[in-house]
């Protein structure tokens, strides 16, 4: 339940400013009765006009951190597809859109929004939001192979790098990415001469995938979502 003023300002009609001036001249309705306090509640099953115009309220805007188990697509539309990712998102009352992507036999954190602005941010690598994964290859990598996909490398006419290449132990490494290229890791990997077995992003910028369960998903905090817009709350 909302403020008349809030109400109005999410609806897209006027600024809150304007609204407590639209208010004050009797422009404002709920119900068909005319309302003057700026402060008068509004629930969601009134209707609030502005000179005889129906005000709707704005969308909700969901901001979901999904893990993604390996098996699923990051499509909306896929008819090649057995399983989509945002299928495990029916609870949602929104098309959801996936920021970026995870191929087919990759999983961890992937991040949906119905907000496009945001999506938009988030997916594209000018924003410096960094990925981290943990890989476990097939074959041990040598320290020049850590230092090669760090300074980059060539597969199939595309500049690859790493920002970052770290072994954990013994076939275990984290690797952090800015842009994320289509298999940009497993072509990397493959470079080097090995095999990329199994493959998690377990965080995006500050949002960790913690130990949520594969398939689940959660709603981001809105400390999280202002941190990937790089807002400070």
């Amino acid at each position: 339940m909302d403020n008349l003023v809030k109400f109005i300002a999410s609806s897209g009609a006027a600024s809150r400013r304007q609204a407590q001036e639209l208010i004050a001249a009797g422009k404002v309705a709920v119900n068909g009765e005319t309302i003057l306090n700026p402060a008068h509640r509004v629930s969601a099953d009134e209707t609030v006009s502005l000179d005889g115009r129906i005000l709707l309220p704005a969308e909700k805007k969901w901001y979901i951190l999904l893990h993604k188990p390996r098996g699923y697509v990051c499509s909306n539309a896929d008819r090649h597809a057995d399983k989509l990712a945002v299928e495990l998102l029916k609870d949602i009352p929104a098309r959801m859109v996936s920021a970026g992507r995870l191929d087919k036999d990759s999983e961890g954190a992937i991040i949906f929004s119905n907000d496009g602005d945001f999506i938009n941010k988030l997916a594209h690598p000018r924003y410096g939001v960094l990925k981290r994964y943990i890989v476990h290859t097939g074959k041990a990598l040598k320290d020049s192979d850590l230092i090669r996909m760090e300074n980059g490398l060539t597969d199939s006419g595309e500049f690859l790098r790493a920002e970052a290449v770290k072994e954990l132990k013994p076939k275990v490494y984290e690797f952090t990415l800015n842009e994320g290229k289509k298999r940009e890791i497993r072509r990397m990997t493959a470079a080097c001469k090995s095999t990329t077995v199994r493959l998690i992003r377990v965080s995006i910028g500050d949002v960790e995938l913690g130990d949520l369960p594969a398939g689940s998903f959660r709603e981001l905090t809105a400390e999280e979502v202002a941190g990937l817009r790089g807002d400070k709350l």
